[in-house]
């Protein structure tokens, strides 16, 4: 059923090294809509976002999380079309990942993305929803663009 307003949920860009490879996690969605994404979830009652961000990185990705600044979102992103389900707003978080790189939760997979990889896969609807503007921002921001 649809809602009769617009929800928020929340994702992390999670910067991670395993000791081989430094990058960004995706996940491989595990329900519709199917693609590459950015972790993240619905905002959960009893939660600050920064909470639910840091929630939804160790559900889908088994990685404890460093936020960079929980008070304060790195964007917000509000696009009524951004889902394709219905009208989701989200906080975007960016963190450093600690642990084991393991899915789990809504994830099928996880995976370590270099930059140079993840630069390759703009411009050709490789990620689900607006991850690619998300992350084209983030890229941006950390000088990578």
């Amino acid at each position: 059923m649809r809602p009769n307003c617009p929800l928020m949920a929340t994702d992390i860009i999670i910067e991670y090294n395993d000791g081989k490879k430094e990058g960004i996690v995706l996940i491989e969605r595990k329900y519709p809509p199917y693609g590459r994404a950015l972790p993240g979830g619905h905002w959960e009652e009893g939660l600050t976002l920064g909470q639910n961000a840091a929630k939804e990185a160790i559900e889908e990705t088994g990685l404890e999380v460093r936020i960079e600044n929980p008070d304060m979102p790195f964007r917000v992103f509000s696009k009524p079309s951004r889902d394709p389900r219905y009208h989701i707003g989200t906080a975007v978080y960016i963190a450093r990942g600690f642990g084991t790189l393991k899915a789990g939760d809504d994830a099928k997979e996880a995976h370590l993305y270099s930059i140079d990889e993840v630069v390759g896969m703009l411009g050709k609807d490789m990620l689900v929803f607006d991850h690619e503007d998300i992350i084209k921002a983030y890229l941006v921001h950390r000088g990578y663009l």
